[in-house]
């Protein structure tokens, strides 16, 4: 697990939950179980800082560091669709991200000008994250008009065009081939039987440490399909849907294992 990753991972699992705050040396002790070194906490923590995510705060007298507004509000937003917790009187999908409220439309970003392989690499990745899918290099589609979607176009500096066209009877197809969902029902599978591996030891008699080891990995890995699922509504996903049993296993072990790992956590926060 990478310094950067954890981090992130910490932050939006526990640390969010209490303050989004916490000391260099907490930090150091929480990433060990992880196999994360300190020298790679502190590499990651200033490689944040540098990003916006994260600014440095005292804390009883202790260097720690503390989320940005900006980050509050990607990790909250991460938080609700790892956990499918979407807004009040929308309803979730039961797979890797919560759908949200849909209008039945295609949302459409043409841009103006393809940028070069580097810039379009980037663009897809903060885009995937939005649960936008490409149509071509100047061409994405996605469910709902997120203004996070233009905020990310302008610092990129790439203008765009933006249209909404109402779904017709391919919806179904057109969703199945545009967002891969026969690959990502497979990655699914795949992530299910590595997770169960993963929670077999974790029995009654595991530690608060090991709890946190383990919650910690299966968080960090279903974490990656904010990625690749676009939480797409019911209706267009196929019948006995893999992400819903692959979330329904999560479910479970997350919260079966939260008690003891946030025990770790709060006793590496009190420790001086």
């Amino acid at each position: 697990m990478h310094a950067r990753s954890a981090l992130f991972d910490l932050y939006g699992d526990h640390l969010r939950a209490r303050g989004g705050r916490a000391p260099v040396a907490a930090l150091v002790r929480l990433l060990a179980p992880l196999g994360v070194h300190p020298p790679a906490v502190r590499t990651a923590v200033s490689r944040m800082v540098r990003q916006a995510w994260l600014e440095p705060v005292r804390i009883d007298g202790q260097p720690g560091y503390e989320l940005t507004s900006r980050a509050r509000r990607r990790l909250d937003d991460a938080a609700a669709r790892i956990y499918r917790t979407p807004p009040e009187g929308a309803s979730g999908n039961g797979s890797g991200n919560g759908a949200g409220s849909w209008d039945r439309h295609w949302h459409l970003g043409i841009l103006r000008e393809v940028p070069n392989a580097r810039r379009r690499e980037q663009l897809a990745s903060q885009l995937a994250f939005l649960g936008w899918a490409p149509l071509s290099d100047g061409a994405w589609v996605g469910l709902r008009n997120d203004a996070e979607v233009d905020q990310i176009l302008g610092a990129e500096g790439i203008a765009a065009d933006r249209f909404r066209a109402p779904v017709d009877d391919g919806a179904v197809e057109f969703a199945r081939r545009v967002w891969r969902l026969d690959e990502l029902g497979a990655s699914y599978d795949a992530w299910l039987i590595e997770a169960k591996a993963l929670v077999e030891g974790a029995g009654d008699d595991t530690t608060d440490e090991q709890a946190f080891a383990v919650r910690s990995e299966l968080v960090h890995e279903w974490r990656k399909f904010l990625f690749r699922d676009p939480g797409l509504p019911a209706e267009l996903l196929p019948a006995d849907w893999a992400g819903t049993r692959a979330a329904e296993f999560f479910d479970f072990h997350a919260e079966r294992l939260s008690p003891a790992a946030g025990r770790f956590v709060d006793d590496c926060l009190t420790l001086h």
